[in-house]
């Protein structure tokens, strides 16, 4: 990995996965804010179950690394991955429910659907995105308000029509849900549906910080590399990966006739691409010099993940 090794990538990572774990410990706690009336029970302990106690903590990890680019404080940083984190948590959830991939298994445990009740899963998933809002919006991420109605704005985007909740509904037409034979563009599925979250991850960063726009387009086109390059990983573990590393069923895309990377460009050629990717990833951070030696190791990861 380019100026950082992987012991320290690895250090790095964990550290920001356990201060997001701990700081969505505090946010989903059963203390009630002002204007709200009361906290559910069985909602918190559904909105936790899905959103504590797993995952690598990617998407707050890159709004962490690109913020540290322009010196913004971690704890604003945090805030930010955290609310990113709801939605990505809150998508899981939905997407894991019957009427969508009908999931059994997340994160070698079961799906919250399992664990409780569609309903219970629909309306978790429903807090988690409404709680990011909350998140996104708070003064201590910086004083600047039209800095956080940027970064509201874009996460809305990023999140919705135009972007992961618009990528979902493509992915079903891409299986057939809908009748018809629309053609099917994976690319823009996979911008739309995974690579905008992650995406969101990078310019969150030159948001906080201010970044001038040659800065902004920078971490614009590494995001957009890096969250191609996590799609067709995960296509290639879908296709060689086994469900205990995966915490998942492995084969789900097959099963569910999924076009994807690897049905287009075969197991070689999707190879190939996340290295086409991986430079275009490093290049496009290259004007930061050393500061952008993480953000370098970060794409690394995403390509060589086993899980």
């Amino acid at each position: 990995m380019t100026g950082t090794s992987p012991s320290d990538f690895a250090k790095r990572l964990d550290k920001t996965a356990d201060d997001t774990e701990a700081l969505l410990g505090r946010l989903l706690s059963d203390d009630i804010l002002h204007d709200e009336i009361a906290r559910p029970k069985r909602l918190m302990d559904a909105m936790r179950y899905s959103s504590l106690n797993g995952g690598k903590r990617l998407r707050p990890f890159l709004v962490v690394e690109s913020a540290a680019v322009f010196g913004v404080p971690r704890e604003a940083a945090l805030l930010v991955g955290s609310a990113l984190e709801c939605i990505h948590c809150y998508s899981l959830i939905h997407d894991d429910l019957p009427a969508m991939d009908n999931s059994d298994l997340r994160r070698g445990r079961p799906t919250l659907h399992k664990k409780t009740d569609d309903a219970t899963a629909i309306l978790a998933g429903d807090g988690l995105l409404t709680l990011a809002f909350d998140i996104i919006t708070r003064d201590e991420i910086h004083r600047d308000a039209n800095v956080r109605l940027l970064l509201t704005r874009a996460l809305a985007r990023c999140a919705g029509i135009g972007g992961m909740v618009g990528g979902q509904i493509l992915d079903l037409a891409g299986e057939g849900r809908f009748g018809g034979n629309e053609p099917i563009d994976v690319a823009r599925i996979q911008q739309m549906k995974t690579g905008a979250l992650l995406r969101y991850g990078c310019i969150a960063g030159a948001i906080l910080g201010q970044a001038s726009q040659k800065e902004y387009q920078a971490l614009d086109d590494y995001g957009r590399a890096l969250g191609e390059a996590f799609q067709i990983a995960d296509d290639l573990l879908d296709v060689e990966g086994d469900a205990a590393a995966l915490g998942k069923p492995a084969g789900a895309d097959a099963a569910l006739g999924k076009t994807t990377f690897v049905t287009q460009l075969g197991i070689e050629g999707a190879k190939q691409r996340v290295r086409d990717l991986l430079a275009r990833a490093d290049n496009a951070v290259s004007i930061f010099g050393d500061r952008a030696t993480v953000l370098q190791a970060a794409a690394r990861f995403v390509a060589e993940r086993k899980n």
